[in-house]
This record gives structure tokens, C-alpha cells and sequence, in this order.
């Protein structure tokens, strides 16, 4: 990789060619497909991917189309500054942001970035997350029938997130021992969850609803479902094997954007988030309630069930007890804790 004039890019943020780790030269010629398989070969997922390149392109528009390779510094604190300013975009967002040109640069052009040490990175804050009471969740729940009913109470009988809900395949579930098993949770972390009694038995008839479709797949001859890593090369008919298909099938074939077999995928988050709001809005909710609310419903009323944290931890499969000890702030208001002085005081 040739360096860039010293007249031009040097002079501004020193963008040298560097060596920063072994990685195999990139095969693409495109700057976007060259991120793309930079992403792909790190095993990060496709969420990730689909927000590296998203960031990236929105740098490039707003530099005018110029080539990262041509600009630096300057060009990366214009645009944070914009969006932080101008798109007043959240701390996470501008985060996402800085994230993946520190990956464009770092990870794909391979040049030198000394000069990301300088750049202002936002503030983390966190917030208290929003939390419904049982009444509300029960009410909430009420609203939601079928597969949406079904994986709601997942939600919030397990605290699972939804992709991972929705990534269950029928080998993970073990009725004989009432547990689920999460595959790759967030950072790549198998764990182990109950599976509540109530929903036994629906799960048994979510899985009698699937096994239609798979035998249709199967007597159709289509291509199965996506496998992860290389698994469909090592075990080419495991993709259309009945363990391996979804809990949550979708009713329709898709075409896989990777690879461009046309396959059964599972339910589109999208399409759950949507019945989820209509349920919300139904039930009369005026928190900012979406299906991850569940997630945080489940942890706050096991604290208050008196389970301890580390548990609470394992069980939503947090790296670190601090992140799980946001929900004992919440318990620190509401009916529970410290009493108003209002409420001693008599009022005429």
C-alpha cells in the first residue's frame, strides 16, 4: 500500500500506511465491499456490518465523495461535529459513529491514526430504563395472540433480547430439563435460561406449526436454513435438518442478501416490534414501551422477587454486574423505598 503526498493527507491527520495487525490483503477493489469483507472476516455480526457500512457511506456523502484515503482529522471532527450538533444524534448513535471510521480506518485502509487519540469522544450516560409494572406487562401481553403472543412471553418469562428470541432453533430447547439454550448471545456468549412452565406447552404446539413448514421445505427441496459460520460445508444437510429449523419460521421464503439462496428465515423482528406498539397503544401505555421493555421487566421484578443480582446477571448474560446493577435504581423509587414527607403531612 503506497503512502499518500505529504503535501496533502500527511499534513493534516498523517494518514501513513501501518501495519496493525496480520491480516490477508483484501480481494475487492470497492471501498464498501472491501469493509464488508474486512467485517466478514472478523466474524462480526450482520447488524454490525450493515451499520459500519451505513456510517461509512454517510461520512463519504457528507465529505463531498471524496475518498477516506484523501481525508483525515479534520474532515472525521467535521462530521461527529455535525451530527452531534446539527443531527443532535444520542451518545450511543455518535458512538456507532466514531466506531466504524475507527474500523475504516484502522481496520481497512490500515493507516495511521494517531490522530484519533485527540478526537473529543462523547460522554457515556446512563439512563434508567423504562420498566412496566405487572399489571401493564400482563396488559400488554393480553394484547398479543399467535407467534407475537408466544414471543412476547418469551420475552419476558426469560429476559432474552429479541434477536436472540427470534435465532432459537428447535435443538435448543430442552423439555426435558425446562431450559432454552442462547446461541452466540450478545458478544458471542452461549448461556443457559429456564424455560417457563406455562410455556411448555405452547412452545410444543409452536414446534408442531414449524415442522409443517419444514416438511414442506424438505418435499420441495428448498435450501433449508441459514447455518452459522461454515457449518453448512462441514454438515451440507444439516441446514435442512428439523433441529437445526427455526422456533419462529417466517411463513414466507426470502432471498439470503449474502449468498442469494432463497430460504426460510426466521420472523422478522420489524414485523413483532409493529404488533408490539399496536398492543402497547391498545393497552393504554404511556411509557415509551418497545419489546426490549420486556427484557428490562423481567429483571427489575426479580429483584424485587428478592432474587439476588449475581442471578439477575447470569441470566441476561451481562459481562458485568454493573451493567445489571442499573435495575437496582429503579427499585429505589415508587412504593418501596424512601417515603415523601408529603405523605406524613396533613393538609388542609
Amino acid at each position: 500500500m503506497s503512502a499518500t503526498s505529504p503535501d496533502s493527507s500527511l499534513a493534516r491527520g498523517a494518514l501513513r500506511p501501518v501495519m496493525t495487525t496480520m491480516m490477508p490483503p483484501l480481494k475487492t477493489p470497492r471501498l464498501m465491499d472491501q469493509v464488508r469483507e474486512r467485517i466478514r472476516y472478523l466474524h462480526y455480526t450482520r447488524s454490525t456490518e450493515e451499520a459500519c457500512v451505513y456510517w461509512c457511506k454517510a461520512f463519504i456523502r457528507f465529505a463531498g465523495l471524496r475518498h477516506p484515503r484523501d481525508m483525515g482529522a479534520p474532515e472525521v471532527e467535521a462530521f461527529l461535529t455535525w451530527l452531534a450538533d446539527e443531527r443532535q444524534v444520542a451518545t450511543a448513535t455518535h458512538k456507532q459513529a466514531l466506531s466504524a471510521l475507527l474500523f475504516l480506518y484502522t481496520k481497512v485502509l490500515q493507516v495511521n491514526t494517531d490522530w484519533i487519540k485527540g478526537l473529543d469522544r462523547p460522554r457515556v450516560r446512563r439512563r434508567l430504563p423504562v420498566v412496566l409494572s405487572r399489571e401493564e406487562v400482563a396488559a400488554v401481553l393480553k394484547g398479543l395472540t399467535g407467534e407475537h403472543g408466544l414471543l412476547a412471553r418469551l420475552l419476558y418469562g426469560t429476559g432474552m433480547r429479541i434477536n436472540e428470541a427470534l435465532q432459537l432453533r428447535v435443538k435448543d430447547v430442552d423439555f426435558a430439563h425446562q431450559a432454552l439454550i442462547v446461541r452466540e448471545g450478545k458478544g458471542s456468549k452461549d448461556r443457559v435460561l429456564m424455560l417457563p412452565q406455562t410455556l411448555a406447552r405452547p412452545f410444543r404446539d409452536q414446534m408442531a406449526g414449524a415442522r409443517l413448514l419444514w416438511a414442506d421445505d424438505v418435499e420441495n427441496q428448498r435450501g433449508g436454513v441459514e447455518m452459522p459460520h461454515a457449518l453448512d460445508r462441514k454438515y451440507p444437510r444439516a441446514g435442512a435438518s428439523w433441529p437445526w429449523f427455526w422456533l419462529f419460521p417466517q411463513a414466507t421464503l426470502s432471498t439470503d442478501p449474502r449468498s442469494g439462496v432463497v430460504r426460510r428465515h426466521h420472523l422478522y423482528d420489524q414485523t413483532f416490534q409493529r404488533a408490539f406498539k399496536r398492543a402497547a397503544q391498545a393497552a393504554g401505555i404511556a411509557k415509551p414501551a418497545t419489546p426490549h421493555t420486556l427484557r428490562h421487566c423481567f429483571a427489575t421484578h426479580l429483584l424485587q422477587a428478592g432474587y439476588d443480582i449475581r442471578t439477575v446477571q447470569d441470566l441476561l448474560g451481562h459481562a458485568d454486574v454493573a451493567t445489571t446493577m442499573i435495575y437496582t435504581h429503579v427499585l429505589k423509587v415508587g412504593g418501596g423505598a424512601v417515603r415523601s414527607p408529603i405523605d406524613s403531612m396533613l393538609l388542609v
